[in-house]
């Protein structure tokens, strides 16, 4: 039976997983700016939206001339997979009042699987704490560096950053493949996506592969690993 983790060692794994996720911060920060945004509308999104695929979404459909509205309507539909993640976090660090508001901006991907796994309360809010502070301290400070970075390049059409937005949704969407659940959700919503894309304005393809990709994630757990 392998040996209980101890606080330390979940902190330090914590702020290990804060240091790999926030660093993917920059490809937001110069991708943001390539849409069309300004550095303090990137470094904005990334303080108060903070959950990287809505955040490629919606610079996603910013980019390709979609309206402000389909921009805000997609992150938000791919935003709610947290709101789900709350439901199971919870009761787990047991935090009330100002505190469990607070920690709510920090349900993310991460922070909620460094927390489920825990058996104790100390071990789960080491676990969320430690994650989900390193990854949103780093992910704003990457997007600050990456935003200046992108608007020093000058036109980013001469660089190919103005593609970079499906490059940047991809790499972060590949590593969530693992399941058979996923991956046809991923397979629907981009064959959706595909066949709309001539049909209707920028920005709908995309609204409509996150209703997809909602939908999918209320169906019942994977059991394909």
């Amino acid at each position: 039976m392998a040996a209980e983790p101890t606080t330390r060692s979940i902190v330090r794994d914590g702020v290990a997983v804060g240091i790999a996720t926030g660093a993917y911060g920059i490809s937001f920060g110069a991708v943001s700016v390539a849409s069309g945004l300004s550095v303090w509308q990137s470094c904005a999104l990334s303080l108060i939206v903070f959950t990287g695929a809505s955040q490629f979404a919606l610079v996603g459909v910013i980019g390709t001339g979609g309206t402000p509205l389909f921009a805000a309507v997609s992150g938000l539909l791919l935003g709610t997979r947290n709101a789900l993640y709350g439901l199971k976090v919870n009761p787990l660090v047991g935090w009330r009042g100002p505190k469990r508001v607070a920690a709510a901006h920090l349900v993310i991907d991460e922070s909620s699987a460094m927390t489920i796994t825990r058996t104790t309360q100390e071990h789960a809010r080491a676990g969320f704490l430690s994650t989900g502070l390193s990854v949103f301290v780093l992910w704003n400070l990457a997007t600050l560096a990456g935003a200046l970075a992108g608007t020093s390049l000058g036109d980013p059409r001469r660089y190919g950053l103005d593609a970079a937005v499906g490059g940047a949704f991809l790499g972060l969407l590949w590593p969530r493949l693992s399941t058979m659940r996923n991956r046809v959700a991923a397979l629907l919503g981009a064959a959706l996506a595909l066949s709309l894309v001539p049909l209707t304005p920028a920005g709908v393809p995309v609204l409509a592969a996150s209703v997809v990709a909602l939908g999918m994630g209320l169906i019942g757990k994977d059991t394909d690993e």
